[in-house]
């Protein structure tokens, strides 16, 4: 399951536990129950059900563990807040989440707080505490994942918006980062490399176990595609150019009629806008390109001459070279690797080994972290992943060329 908090020191957890709580919170500060009850598409869920479902974890992972767990709060959220967890039994249906208009924001925030009493009993047992700090650690970083989704989500719903409304005064994509010109790489000499999360902190199952790569010599670049690399790309007739395109990507392309990057907004004769977790605003050429999808993150890198990296070839350069510009916190990274499991990867027993073994199919990796991932929540072993079409999340891409 993860390889976590066995040694964490009296009382961290305490803290940890408040301090994710209480993030989640922070998120929705100034958002109304309306806007917190959106459902723009079926990959998007509302805030409500996010804040509910972390909660539900917690019940049903964390609290059920106990000897003598406390009785659920309501019996009806086993079913409206499982997510994909087959064993725990029915499920209400993902695209119709935004039809839940009960519970109420209230009710789930009173969901939220009930169990937040109950876990905090549990923290104050020592013994308990111990014994649960793994189921503990991972729902705490379950947290932190829809965190980072509960952003991406409602961006995409303000997007849906024509009034275009802002979550924030400034806009976390928008930051400036490194774009020097031409393109620079750093060489890496390759070799017989260790891949994987060792045993010393936490992490996935996915993310193990280590063990050793072939890497051949290779160049990946020292920062991430900015958004006027892209612009030169679609001023070229890049998403008019099939030569580009890997075949499911032109045909997205086509069905998609795609000329640009999700959120990316221009009327003629202005220069490029996007919508931004801030509303509309003018696209900052220096700030990572950003809510790209597998397929586009290809075609630029065939036009520009280079490629994806693997996923073991950018997690050899996060580690050998972590001074590599934007590694974490500007955007996912693109990788060309398909989420497989590593060799001798064994999920978890029980319901809560389907957190991440079941989805090792139709999706590729993308690794580092985003300006949406919350503090402490990245490492170079984390494997991100989603299908090659998912442009909603904030990701970008690196280059990477062979020697």
């Amino acid at each position: 399951m993860n390889r976590s908090a066995r040694h964490a020191a009296p009382g961290t957890l305490e803290l940890d536990y408040a301090r994710v709580r209480a993030h989640s919170l922070e998120l929705i500060r100034g958002l109304s129950p309306e806007d917190c009850q959106l459902q723009s598409m079926t990959d998007a869920s509302p805030l409500k059900w996010h804040l509910a479902h972390t909660t539900w974890f917690f019940e049903t992972f964390v609290l059920a563990a106990l000897p003598e767990p406390p009785p659920l709060v309501d019996p009806a959220y086993k079913v409206l807040f499982n997510s994909y967890y087959v064993g725990i039994g029915e499920r209400h249906l993902r695209a119709e989440r935004g039809l839940l208009s009960r519970p109420t924001l209230d009710e789930v925030l009173s969901y939220r707080r009930h169990v937040d009493e109950q876990m905090c009993q549990l923290l104050s047992d020592a013994g308990q505490r111990t014994h649960l700090a793994p189921l503990l650690t991972l729902g705490l970083h379950h947290e932190q994942q829809h965190q980072e989704l509960m952003l991406t989500d409602l961006k995409h719903h303000f997007s849906c918006n024509p009034l275009m409304p802002a979550w924030r005064t400034s806009a976390p994509e928008q930051r400036s980062a490194i774009a020097t010109e031409p393109y620079p790489y750093r060489a890496f000499t390759g070799g017989l490399c260790e891949i994987g999360a060792s045993d010393a902190s936490f992490s996935y199952d996915n993310e193990g176990p280590c063990h050793r790569v072939w890497l051949e010599p290779f160049l990946l670049g020292e920062r991430n595609v900015s958004n006027a690399d892209f612009m030169a790309f679609i001023a070229d007739g890049g998403y008019q150019r099939p030569e580009l395109w890997l075949s499911d990507g032109w045909d997205w392309v086509n069905q998609r009629q795609a000329r640009a990057p999700l959120y990316w907004l221009q009327t003629s004769g202005e220069p490029w806008h996007a919508f931004t977790l801030a509303g509309r605003q003018e696209l900052n050429p220096e700030a990572p390109a950003c809510h790209i999808n597998l397929y586009e993150a290809d075609a630029y890198a065939r036009w520009a001459g280079a490629r994806l990296p693997t996923e073991a070839e950018w997690e050899h350069a996060a580690r050998t070279a972590p001074d590599l510009a934007g590694l974490f916190g500007q955007v996912w990274q693109w990788t060309n690797s398909a989420y497989l499991p590593y060799p001798g990867y064994q999920p978890a027993a029980g319901a809560v080994g389907e957190y991440n073994g079941k989805f090792m199919i139709n999706q590729m990796v993308l690794r580092g972290s985003s300006c949406a991932t919350p503090a402490g929540h990245s490492r170079p072993s984390y494997r991100n992943f989603f299908p090659p079409a998912a442009q909603w999340q904030f990701s970008g891409l690196r280059l990477a060329r062979d020697v």
